[in-house]
């Protein structure tokens, strides 16, 4: 045995009898030529049972017996692994090398489902999928759900579908659990057409399955599509629970559907669902979006339980429809009820004081997120202070801003320095903005044309053919505007120039008498904008 061991001799034959091998990696194992040990293991072809992996991983548990160096860097031929991959307390004892071997392939891989349940559990995901691809082996459906599962509270939607892929290489069809994981990480990576697939695959819908693919529709921008499912779920019978009203009043906020937002409303009372932080919040949202502001400050005041969510909710509703008082007493009243702000509700602070002028609380507040609640400001608030001191006529003051900020090379700064030059007319600035700004976003087309806007507006008819050539010349075009209302609980959306709705000679006929009386009013809105 000791010539055996000694590096000076030959290499352990593969052909050595079961049991010898197997005796011979224990005893192995636990002496003092450990790296021996695990050299002579690469080398083996085991025919056994597991009974030799066991051996040495019983061994390998004990902290004593670590080897001190890998013995061979990983083979890309590897069908099974020895590492740092035993759940609990050996986990952290283990070096974070894995010590390969090989073995001949077999239809089950048994400890490769332990393998990978430790790699999981000590978040390791990248080596646990890139184990699975290597070794060409099926595994425990339990152990797919737990990469599945890892794959989607990490994000790591690319891994999820790396884990899928190795399904359909090894021809494992996965059972109806599987399935619902593999829609939700689809539907949350935004593949609906394979979560599409897979939900109509399924035998059994459901509720899980059901909210995973409206809540994808919705994430997506699909909002009306993932209405549909939603009362198609409803008439097969099915019980809504909190996750899919989230979903259903984030998609009728996003359209403006007051209506099947209501009704969605009457349904969550018939289920019982009540003082849910994250429904109500999202309920609030709804309402405010659909210009109900009665309806989303009485659901307000209603709430048992509220949390910073719910608060700002309330907050940017009231800044959506130009209430700045009420942004900045909402807000005041938060922090007295002991509620921390987030970089969300300072938004909605910050563009409310932008839009009301109020300068000094502007500053006041967006001072304060750093120095009273630690909270590092982002290029979204610098853009509002930007706006904040642009539409005061403080365009130099807001250009030293932007220069002097930590995110002068983010377009929203510019963007906003740009759309003040336009409002007060300053050429010089402008050119300055713009060139910077389309150096970060060269394809914008939608400050393209405010740029050429401006320029007409200033009689400089040269430079708009110039910015109409570049954009003629770089393909760009400027989505159309659109608007859409409900009527009669349908969703109608119009286009700029629309012709194709049965009744538009009636909305444009409609649309120029009101269009009269806003500039009797002399109320005329600046619709040249972006």
């Amino acid at each position: 045995m000791k010539s055996i061991l000694n590096p000076k001799y030959a290499v352990l034959s593969p052909h050595l009898p079961k049991m010898k091998t197997t005796s011979l990696i224990s005893w192995a194992s636990e002496s003092f030529f450990r790296n021996h040990s695990t050299r002579s293991l690469s080398n083996l072809q085991l025919n056994s049972t597991p009974l030799s992996l066991s051996n040495f991983i019983c061994s390998a548990q004990n902290p004593r017996n670590l080897p001190m160096e890998a013995s061979r860097p990983p083979s890309a031929e590897i069908h099974g692994i020895v590492g740092p991959l035993f759940a609990g307390k050996t986990t952290a004892l283990l070096r974070p090398n894995i010590t390969s071997f090989q073995v001949r392939p077999r239809k089950k891989g048994p400890n490769l489902d332990k393998i990978l349940k430790g790699l999981c559990i000590s978040g390791r995901l990248a080596e646990a999928v890139g184990l699975l691809c290597r070794t060409g082996l099926p595994v425990h459906p339990r152990t797919y759900s737990l990469l599945l599962q890892d794959s989607i509270l990490r994000k790591e939607y690319k891994k999820g579908r790396r884990i899928h892929a190795q399904m359909i290489v090894v021809g494992y069809v996965p059972n109806e659990y599987l399935k619902t994981k593999l829609l939700i990480l689809y539907a949350k990576s935004g593949y609906l057409d394979n979560a599409h697939v897979l939900f109509n695959n399924l035998v059994e819908k459901g509720l899980i399955s059901w909210n995973a693919i409206i809540a994808g529709y919705v994430q997506k921008g699909l909002e009306e599509v993932g209405l549909g499912f939603f009362y198609s779920m409803r008439q097969f019978g099915l019980r809504p629970d909190q996750y899919t009203f989230a979903s259903v009043f984030r998609a009728c906020a996003a359209v403006a559907a007051l209506e099947p937002g209501k009704q969605a409303h009457g349904v969550m009372i018939k289920c019982q669902i009540r003082d849910n932080v994250v429904v109500n919040s999202a309920l609030i949202d709804m309402y405010f979006k659909c210009s109900s502001i009665c309806d989303g400050k009485r659901l307000f005041d209603q709430c048992l339980s509220r949390n910073t969510i719910t608060w700002t909710a309330l907050i940017s509703g009231y800044g959506q429809h130009g209430r700045v008082v009420e942004v900045i007493e909402s807000f005041h009243r938060m922090i007295s009820e002991g509620f921390r702000p987030n970089y969300v509700t300072y938004l909605a602070v910050l563009s409310a004081c932008s839009h009301g002028g109020l300068i000094d609380e502007g500053w006041k507040y967006f001072l304060s997120m750093t120095r009273e609640y630690g909270i590092q400001p982002r290029g979204k608030h610098y853009a509002a202070m930007v706006d904040l001191l642009g539409r005061a006529g403080k365009l130099k003051e807001a250009y030293e801003f932007v220069l002097n900020s930590p995110f002068k090379e983010h377009s929203s700064v510019w963007g906003a320095l740009v759309g003040a030059c336009k409002l007060h007319g300053d050429m010089g600035l402008l050119k300055v903005a713009s060139k910077k700004f389309f150096e970060l976003e060269p394809a914008n087309a939608g400050k393209h044309v405010v740029l050429a806007n401006a320029y007409a507006n200033s009689g400089l008819w040269d430079s708009v053919e110039e910015v109409r050539t570049v954009m003629r010349k770089s393909g760009m075009a400027k989505e159309p505007g659109y608007s859409r209302i409900e009527v009669q609980r349908e969703v109608c959306f119009f286009f700029k120039g629309d012709v194709s709705h049965q009744q538009s000679d009636e909305i444009y006929k409609l649309i120029k008498e009101m269009t009269s009386i806003i500039m009797d009013a002399d109320n005329t809105p600046d619709l040249s904008g972006s």
